[in-house]
């Protein structure tokens, strides 16, 4: 078992437990502040599940029907998930209401907060855990689950304060006022999600990767090892790197000595961009070839116009 299914495996369990935990407490005090965090983790166990599906079916091997694999379905559990999360986030604004309006009883709230309290300590872990794992493995379905997670442990904390509040005050309606606070909160972790997943569906690039390959590629330009690049573009799913370049050199040069500086650039790509496993697709051109390109064909990448040596 590698390390990204030990961690999704992991939370799996962890959001049986927790949705255990949390409905006990909610039975136990009757406060919705409570009921809002064990809605909030029916959620989160399914969307769990999916997110193991999902990291499960994402490292399944490229075949002849997806020669790129399977990764982006990261994107869309993200996105499923992020839509779950909404749909808790109104389930518990909605109870929040009706119980602020006809008011609601509270009983043993101690054993509630001590219960909340104990689980939130428990996601913290957890939810850093599985983000640190996801960003190592660049991968956006551990990510979207260990913020998921951190999100849970978010409204705990709430529950934690406010139901500890209510306790010292009496005040009832604080109850499912914090509710209605949490049931915010939520909802903002849900749009985070589906911002996510609308960009990776969108191939929308992170600024940093562009830098970096842009900054490597110049380096190779400046030592002479390229005349000069264009047409760069690349798009990023989960830990893979897919990336299209043409490449420009002496047409003196023999296929054979293109070939090795080819290989010598896309080796500095990968020490560049350690944390991915980067795929090339390269088109070799003789500099000279350079200046049939319309200057608006240069490239599809606004931030990669064509570099040349001074040679060129």
């Amino acid at each position: 078992m590698n390390q990204r299914t030990f961690a999704i495996s992991l939370s799996l369990a962890a959001a049986l437990a927790m949705l255990a935990g949390k409905w006990a407490a909610f039975t136990i005090t009757g406060s919705q502040a409570i009921l809002s965090d064990a809605a909030e983790s029916v959620v989160h166990l399914a969307a769990t599940a999916i997110a193991a599906f999902s990291l499960w079916y994402s490292l399944q091997p490229a075949d002849q029907q997806h020669p790129y694999g399977h990764g982006r379905i990261a994107f869309f559990s993200a996105g499923l998930e992020g839509g779950l999360i909404l749909l808790a986030a109104l389930a518990v604004a909605y109870s929040a209401v009706v119980a602020l309006i006809r008011g609601h009883e509270l009983r043993e709230l101690n054993v509630g907060v001590a219960i909340i309290a104990a689980l939130g300590v428990v996601n913290l872990a957890l939810g850093w855990f599985l983000v640190r794992t996801g960003k190592r493995h660049n991968s956006l379905v551990l990510v979207a689950n260990g913020r998921h997670v951190l999100t849970d442990m978010g409204t705990s904390v709430g529950v934690v304060a406010g139901v500890g509040v209510v306790a010292a005050t009496d005040l009832v309606w604080l109850d499912a006022a914090i509710a209605l606070v949490l049931a915010g909160v939520i909802l903002w972790s849900a749009f985070g999600l589906l911002r996510d997943s609308f960009n990776g569906l969108m191939d929308r690039v992170d600024p940093a990767v562009t830098a970096a390959i842009h900054a490597t590629l110049a380096g190779a330009v400046a030592d002479g090892t390229l005349a000069g690049y264009h047409q760069l573009r690349h798009r990023l799913v989960e830990n893979q790197l897919w990336l299209e370049v043409h490449m420009l050199m002496s047409g003196e040069l023999s296929l054979y000595d293109a070939h090795e500086k080819v290989n010598l650039v896309e080796n500095r790509l990968r020490e560049a961009l350690p944390e991915f496993v980067i795929h090339v697709t390269t088109h070799l051109e003789p500099k000279e070839h350079a200046s049939v390109h319309p200057h608006g064909h240069e490239t599809a990448d606004p931030l990669a116009p064509i570099q040349k040596s001074g040679a060129g």
